[in-house]
């Protein structure tokens, strides 16, 4: 058996399955975020080992036979966390998590830097690894001083089941310290930062053994010794792995926490003005773009949470299809924005309210300008040569229909749903952790799922919404300054 170990940003997600890659079972447990001031985002590392152990303790419980069987181990997680270690291996203060945008004048000065850019093939975002770092060594610099490690949410993780200190390539792409196209850390890049390839974890790839269950550990949860843990992928990264979405043209939207529209990649083409991420892929030779947007179902659950509703009933009132476009319009920017627009001081707006508008509306112009920042991310992607005809829903919100037929329409791309079973990053996790322990190729295992529907765009309905986009593209310049 198999366990992929998703690392979420509000929970962990373990999903076991067997040599074929069906699910024998899954697991999860929650945790808190905090926010103790504006843009902060942080949590404590010691809650997602708290979460593994219970969510180990589940899966051990429901399915024995399948856990003592365990023959592999893979994680996934969410990307850009500062996870501060001492030469102790104790943690130096709360992980500073991907949606943290409080070190916006630090990325500034990182991305004017020269080499950052042209190595890392990516603007330097608040949000990504380095620019929090400085942050730490510019506001907390005893803290920074007793730095000995720098891990990533899910390789602290891996550091509590192995006792290694590693990353995949990845997770370790978003960083803003790595030679992307080389896969590999970048000297000069750390040297700018005052930090030394010694405090930086050993890169593998997602589908390698980055060590071994410790025998104490095995021992205290009652699994089996010597059990290999792959290096496993960011979430993205994991996810693609979990739907076979691993060469040119193959690509999906995920409407989660944030929004992604990713692309994988054969090669190395990078385009950092466009606000585009390129990454490394979780397997060898082999990259990605996304376009990345930080409030998609998060800007849903906002509205559900001020209506003091739950967000998947208003999503189910809107029904299962579009007829056009609410007069209200709604920017998404509730913390800033990534691509294409890189600002983390621009904050989200409720445009054309009248005394008319009710819950429905405002519904529907919150899934509608998600939808509209979506497309932006896929005129950004297609300006760096990414080719997609077709794309695969993922996340909590292609759970509505309604909502995916906007998209649809919206993109001008038929949009496939899955067939009911398991395709995220857990399912991904787990298939790097297969690859780790049997040296199967990527390739073989990481298939595309069944396809239960596709849905394509409403051909009468999308002059309306292109009108519509185009008065929520003339919002932003409109309203920067008033954010």
């Amino acid at each position: 058996m198999y366990l992929g170990l998703d690392l979420g940003t509000s929970g962990l997600r373990g999903l076991l399955i067997d040599p074929e890659g069906a699910v024998v079972g899954s697991a999860e447990a929650a945790y808190p975020v905090s926010h103790p001031h504006s843009g902060w985002s942080e949590q404590d590392p010691q809650d997602w080992i708290n979460a593994c152990q219970n969510v180990l303790a589940k899966l051990s419980a429901a399915h024995p036979a399948a856990m003592a069987d365990l023959r592999g181990i893979g994680l996934s997680g969410q990307m850009h966390g500062a996870t501060l270690l001492d030469d102790t291996g104790a943690v130096l203060r709360p992980c500073m998590l991907w949606n943290d945008t409080r070190s916006d004048e630090q990325a500034a000065t990182l991305d004017a830097t020269p080499g950052f850019r042209e190595t890392t093939g990516n603007i330097v975002f608040p949000g990504f690894t380095a620019p929090k770092v400085q942050w730490v060594a510019e506001h907390e610099p005893e803290t920074f001083a007793r730095i000995s490690k720098i891990l990533l949410t899910k390789d602290y993780v891996a550091y509590w089941l192995t006792g290694g200190f590693t990353s995949d390539m990845s997770d370790s792409a978003g960083t803003a310290w790595m030679d992307t196209g080389e896969r590999a850390w970048a000297p000069d890049l750390l040297k700018h930062c005052n930090l030394e390839l010694s405090q930086m974890p050993t890169l593998v790839e997602g589908g390698d053994i980055a060590g071994y269950l410790r025998g104490d550990l095995a021992e205290t949860l009652n699994l089996p010794m010597g059990v290999p843990v792959a290096g496993g992928g960011g979430d993205n990264a994991a996810a693609a792995c979990g739907i076979g979405a691993l060469r040119d043209g193959d690509g999906f939207v995920s409407l989660g926490t944030s929004g992604v529209l990713l692309a994988a990649r054969n090669g190395f083409s990078p385009d950092a003005a466009t606000a585009v991420h390129t990454f490394c892929h979780a397997i060898p030779d082999t990259w990605y773009q996304m376009g990345v947007i930080l409030a998609a179902t998060d800007s849903l659950n906002w509205l559900a949470a001020n209506l003091q509703q739950d967000a998947a009933s208003l999503a189910a009132a809107l029904g299962d299809g579009i007829d056009g476009p609410s007069n209200v319009r709604f920017l998404p920017y509730l913390s800033g924005e990534r691509t294409p627009h890189n600002d983390s001081k621009m904050r989200g707006a409720f445009v054309g309210l009248d005394i008319a508008t009710d819950r429905a509306d405002l519904t529907r112009a919150v899934v509608e300008g998600v939808s509209f920042a979506l497309r932006d991310n896929l005129d950004a992607l297609r300006a760096t040569g990414a080719n997609l005809e077709t794309l695969l829903a993922i996340g909590g919100g292609s759970q509505s229909r309604y909502w995916v037929e906007l998209l649809a329409t919206v993109l001008g791309l038929p949009i496939a749903l899955p067939a009911k079973g398991e395709f995220g990053a857990a399912m991904g996790a787990a298939r790097l952790a297969l690859c780790a322990a049997t040296g199967q190729a990527p390739r073989d295992i990481m298939t595309k799922p069944e396809i239960f529907e596709i849905i394509d765009p409403k051909p009468d309905l999308q002059p309306a919404y292109d009108a519509a986009r185009d008065t929520f593209k003339s919002l932003y310049p409109a309203l920067k300054g008033a954010s």
